[in-house]
């Protein structure tokens, strides 16, 4: 039996940074396309909610543990946004250059990287690839502020909420996350033509169509 050990040579991993963003607004058909980039992302955090305990009592004792459902929601800040993520953001352009607010907000999916770093490589390890469906903003806060000695640009933010899609054979998910340093290469390189518009326009595929790109895992 092999003793257990801590802090080993190329095990020091962590995550860190965020980059890749995608925006994908809901067309039609309810498929996410054409996805466009979201530049000036500056963080994403996840944020899950429910799985709450809730213990059930029976002949003096603690019976049974039911757990409520989960939910995923995340907030998103950047320093801009796609033009695409308006109406996502509950506003409309009846002519050009003129918006008008408080109008119905469209569902997006959304994909972004985290960067994974460990004590060899350090943050050319590898990175984690998000993909979140179902997402919902909230209205948000702007702070808009005097120019003074010490500039900074505005920093939105929106919360999100999220609603699941099925997944075949598993409760239904609002989230997905492949692990570059794990993922079978050619199928990540795959996903990511779809995501990114390599040769077709961008999408995001439902999760039944990423988790089949990859090769199950082994005994």
């Amino acid at each position: 039996m092999t003793a257990l050990t801590w802090d080993d040579v190329g095990k020091r991993t962590y995550e860190t940074g965020v980059d890749h963003g995608v925006l994908y607004p809901i067309d039609a058909t309810g498929a996410y396309k054409p996805g466009v980039a979201w530049n000036g992302l500056t963080t994403v955090t996840e944020s899950p909610s429910g799985a709450a305990s809730n213990p059930q009592y029976a002949d003096n004792i603690k019976y049974l543990n039911l757990v409520s459902a989960e939910e995923f929601g995340c907030t998103i800040q950047a320093f801009t946004y796609p033009d695409e993520f308006a109406q996502c953001d509950g506003s409309e352009e009846p002519a050009a250059g003129v918006v008008v607010g408080q109008q119905g907000r469209k569902i997006f999916g959304l994909s972004y990287r985290t960067v994974l770093g460990n004590d060899v490589d350090g943050t050319d390890h590898g990175y984690k690839l998000h993909l979140v469906y179902g997402c919902q903003a909230a209205p948000s806060q702007k702070a808009y502020a005097t120019i003074n000695d010490q500039p900074a640009a505005i920093d939105f933010s929106w919360d999100v909420t999220t609603t699941p899609v099925p997944v075949t054979g598993l409760k239904p998910t609002a989230l997905i996350v492949i692990n570059s340093t794990l993922a079978d290469s050619a199928a990540l390189k795959t996903l990511e033509d779809q995501l990114y518009g390599a040769t077709t326009p961008a999408e995001l595929p439902d999760p039944d169509t990423v988790i089949g790109l990859f090769p199950p895992p082994g005994p």
